[in-house]
């Protein structure tokens, strides 16, 4: 599996999850960082086992669309898979490149995609993006959604809804003595700090409710001046924390300390919510959540949840109301929110989601290699 995700460790789970399957041996292929626009984040490992990480640089790194790890075929010569598993965008340069070095050495492979737009890109992006629906023995869409997308911009082949990353429920669990008689109402955002993730309107939100409450706000990116002038302009500097971004290993204990986890996320031009992982994480935690109706943030929460109409101020500051008032509802949330999660959304679902998805793959490409001589070159 080749993922510049996996830098997070929280989402190593998943390998282990997959090699518990029975059969298949993992081997997974992961940069040393991934710099997004905010931050870096450096590769956390994890003590999991029964997988192997392969440790391998990447070429511009943090750009989406143009990274590529230049290693990957020396890698690929060495370990021979059955299966290569991109867990790219069909769009990206780093898929490209590995497909083309899957087809060279006859290995079949299959891509990942969160896509929920139909999008047309400019030249190379485009061409790159037909090649590897032309050349995929299976494709995977994190959401129906995004297999609607895949399907409108030509893909043909087989392909399952399974999303990137699953949840370990003994990982995000939900307190054992709660958070104690006394303390404000708590609240919490997690994610970048980019416009489209709204947080400017959590903070004008949380500025009418009825009563004391502590927002943490947890991450880091270029809106972070406009939510400090927003908190600073309502007089809000006691009850609103902006500590910057939080390992992964450390988020299920944080979680664990709130009374809500609000996702306030903006539609933009070019982008809609894909999914909204810690949404999901807060739910295995037991903590009631609250998503705007942006994107697949709906279906994420279905009726375990509480939604308001994106952008809608008013909105959010009445959802927020409802709960700091009624202890009840809370609790009813946060255990339909866990339940939810233990059906839907389990490292342990996934991974044998993704494996019967690997078996599939084996059952149309039985296991031959090519003799071309080229096919054994370092890239």
């Amino acid at each position: 599996m080749v993922s510049k995700a996996l830098v997070v460790g929280a989402y190593q789970h998943k390998l282990e999850e997959i090699a518990r399957q029975g059969d298949v041996e993992v081997v997974a292929v992961v940069p040393p960082s991934w710099r997004d626009r905010s931050y870096e984040t450096q590769l956390e490992r994890t003590e999991g086992e029964g997988y192997e990480l392969i440790v391998s640089p990447l070429v511009f790194n943090g750009s989406y669309h143009a990274f590529f790890f230049p290693r990957l075929g020396r890698i690929l010569d060495e370990q021979r898979p059955d299966i290569l598993h991109i867990d790219e965008e069909p769009y990206n340069l780093a898929t490209f490149l590995a497909a083309a070095g899957a087809r060279r050495r006859g290995i079949p492979f299959l891509f990942f995609t969160w896509q929920n737009l139909v999008r047309s890109y400019p030249a190379p992006f485009r061409w790159i993006e037909r090649f590897v629906h032309r050349s995929a023995s299976f494709a995977i869409a994190g959401t129906d959604s995004a297999k609607r997308v895949l399907e409108a911009k030509g893909y043909t082949g087989p392909s399952a809804v399974i999303p990137q990353f699953g949840i370990d429920p003994d990982m995000y669990r939900p307190a054992t003595n709660g958070n104690g008689a006394e303390h404000p109402f708590t609240i919490g955002f997690a994610g970048r700090l980019v416009r489209e993730k709204g947080v400017p309107s959590l903070v004008e939100a949380c500025a009418h409710l009825d009563r004391g409450f502590r927002l943490t706000i947890l991450g880091g990116g270029p809106a972070e001046p406009e939510i400090r002038a927003t908190v600073e302009r309502l007089k809000l500097q006691e009850s609103v924390a902006l500590p910057g971004p939080m390992p992964s290993v450390d988020m299920p204990a944080w979680l664990q300390t709130l009374d809500a986890l609000v996702l306030p996320s903006l539609s933009q031009p070019s982008w809609v919510e894909q999914f909204g992982r810690i949404l999901v994480e807060a739910m295995a935690c037991g903590v009631p959540v609250v998503g705007s109706t942006c994107g697949e943030l709906p279906n994420v929460i279905g009726d375990d949840g509480i939604t308001f109409p994106e952008g809608n101020v008013s909105a959010l500051s009445t959802a927020l109301n409802r709960l700091a008032s009624d202890t009840k509802l809370r609790a009813a949330l946060g255990k339909r929110g866990r339940e939810r999660v233990l059906a839907r959304f389990t490292n342990e679902r996934v991974a044998a989601e993704t494996v019967e998805v690997y078996r599939r793959i084996r059952g149309q490409s039985p296991k031959s290699r090519t003799t071309d001589p080229a096919a054994r070159q370092v890239d």
